[in-house]
């Protein structure tokens, strides 16, 4: 399986750094995430989770480090845990952390969404 690397840069401030390393199992999303076209960007991340968990059959982690996200992106980001709570309801190893910032009380609210809605365990973890 190929890895998927993207880089944000000063062109594109609205699309997250994304790492899929296969090899790992770590999946990692950093950044902000609003950009047009939400689904366009993250359909290869979703195609990616479906062929790692159907495939590979190892522990997958996604780290997820995002300051903001859109609505569509919020969608995006729910597929692919359900894509991940689906791989743990058939046996397989799920470890799910997302970073935020300590001063966004907000964005706990929504992790607490996430959890909720896709029965995965996110693991809440704070940085500065």
């Amino acid at each position: 399986m190929e890895n998927i690397t993207l880089t944000s840069s000063p062109t594109t401030p609205y699309f997250p750094e994304v790492i899929f390393d296969a090899s790992k199992g770590v999946c990692e999303i950093s950044g902000e995430s609003y950009m047009e076209e939400t689904y366009k960007f993250y359909l290869p991340l979703i195609n990616w989770l479906k062929e790692y968990t159907k495939e590979v059959n190892k522990p997958v982690e996604l780290n997820i480090k995002l300051i903001y996200l859109n609505t569509s992106s919020t969608k995006c980001v729910l597929d692919m845990l359900e894509i991940l709570k689906d791989y743990e309801d058939a046996g397989g190893k799920v470890k799910v952390n997302w970073y935020y910032d300590k001063s966004d009380p907000d964005m706990v609210d929504e992790v607490e969404d996430f959890e909720a809605e896709s029965g995965v365990k996110i693991e809440l973890i704070e940085f500065n």
